[in-house]
């Protein structure tokens, strides 16, 4: 069966290598050859390796109790995950595929697809490596791109460039010998339960799911699978989205690293997520005219009761102001907090977002919008130059005896001096 490949599309996925771990080595070389892990909040699993601790048999999503033992044996360097620093870095590297095309889709903190129908065929595989070369040379992340007429294709791409460690691949000629030897699990947009379907039905491979009849696919599955199918034909039918689209809430929760007992603390807690919350917020421009709270207890305790509840609080004007919207939180805590549980988690949402620039008809808005947008903009400009948390409030609390479990972290913060590299000469 034969299809049409438009060969004028050309889109690239710009996927950065073993991500968190690249951040963690790129200011401490002496772990760049060796095995290392980086863990999920409170040190529960595994969420990204090195290609040394791949080999090892580590598997991503590993509970870390499970590869302890390994880890020791085999002297793999442990790291808690620390979402400033790659959060940071995520931008770094997104700003510079931003020199490449005008058209890019930011996917996820460590992928981007880009558009590159400018650039010719016999040309395109060097444009590959000149992006992969100046991303790695500007930021110092490894990458890895994969180059093809579609959306899907290119995943496909960028998985072999992977596997076979060549950098950058152009999905271009031969594409059925390679699909052939492509896990339909590994295909981007079918999920485990999609999987179990296809394999069910003898599809177990990304050849057999492109070549399977229309019907077939519009009557078992759904939109997206009837895409995915006509995508691996190399026919475009899931754009880039180029537009960012601004968040409708903004939420910030944490389990604790051991639980909570009191109000006091958890009062600290939700004063800390909050103030994260509304620096979010100033970043993306906009502001808030809801805020929740929300508690809970474990559900998995069997020794002790359950205990979940939540309160929104609307407030009378829009606002992206730290400290009316802590005491907003502050309130609403005092509410709902129950003398004598055993809290595991607490969190904040801030809801009814919108632009910031929208004007609200409130004789009391210039007022405070005036106090406000002075202060907080010196606050985060504090931040932003001295690190996060330099200007925070008293009810923040100092020594977080709650925060997530952290045994591992490597402490590197970008907004400070003392996280440079030193050379000595």
């Amino acid at each position: 069966m034969s299809f049409i490949n438009n060969s004028r599309k050309k889109i690239a996925l710009v996927d950065c290598n073993s991500f968190y771990v690249s951040c963690e080595r790129l200011f401490n070389p002496k772990i760049r050859n060796v095995p290392v892990v980086v863990l999920s909040n409170n040190d529960g699993c595994v969420i990204s390796r090195s290609t040394e601790a791949k080999a090892l048999g580590i598997k991503m999503g590993e509970p870390y109790f499970k590869v302890k033992e390994l880890v020791k044996k085999n002297n793999v360097q442990i790291f808690s995950s620390n979402y400033s620093l790659y959060g940071d870095l995520s931008r770094r590297v997104m700003r510079v595929l931003k020199g490449f095309s005008d058209k890019i889709e930011i996917y996820s903190i460590d992928e981007a697809f880009i558009d590159l129908s400018h650039i010719k065929d016999e040309t395109t595989e060097e444009y590959g490596k000149k992006i992969r070369e100046r991303v790695l040379r500007w930021t110092g992340i490894p990458t890895s791109v994969g180059i093809s007429c579609t959306k899907t294709l290119s995943k496909v791409a960028n998985h072999v460039a992977k596997k076979n460690k060549a950098g950058v691949i152009f999905l271009k000629e031969n594409i059925d010998e390679i699909l052939k030897n492509f896990e339909i699990s590994d295909v981007w947009g079918v999920g485990r339960q999609l999987s179990k379907l296809y394999i069910k039905n003898g599809i177990d491979n990304a050849y057999k799911l492109k070549n399977i009849s229309n019907t077939w696919v519009k009557k078992s599955t759904n939109v997206l699978g009837a895409k995915t199918v006509m995508e691996l034909r190399g026919i475009p039918c899931i754009d880039l989205e180029t537009e960012e689209t601004k968040r409708k809430s903004c939420c910030v929760s944490r389990s604790f690293g051991k639980k909570v007992e009191s109000l006091d603390k958890l009062k600290e807690s939700i004063t800390t997520h909050c103030l994260n919350a509304a620096e979010k917020i100033r970043m993306d421009k906009q502001t808030t005219r809801a805020v929740t709270v929300f508690i809970r207890t474990s559900p998995f305790d069997k020794n002790r009761k359950y205990y979940s509840n939540s309160i929104t609080i609307e407030l009378p004007v829009d606002t992206n102001n730290s400290l009316e919207l802590v005491k907003t939180a502050i309130n609403g805590l005092n509410k709902i907090y129950k003398y004598g549980y055993f809290y595991q988690k607490a969190g904040i949402i801030l809801s009814k977002l919108k632009n910031s620039s929208e004007k609200e008809l409130n004789l009391l808005t210039p007022i405070l919008e005036n106090k406000s947008k002075t202060l907080m903009k010196a606050i985060d400009f504090t931040n932003a130059k001295y690190g996060r948390n330099a200007i925070s409030v008293a009810q923040a609390g100092i020594n977080n005896d709650w925060k997530m479990r952290r045994e591992h972290s490597s402490k590197i913060d970008t907004a400070s001096f003392d996280s440079l590299p030193k050379i000595s000469i």
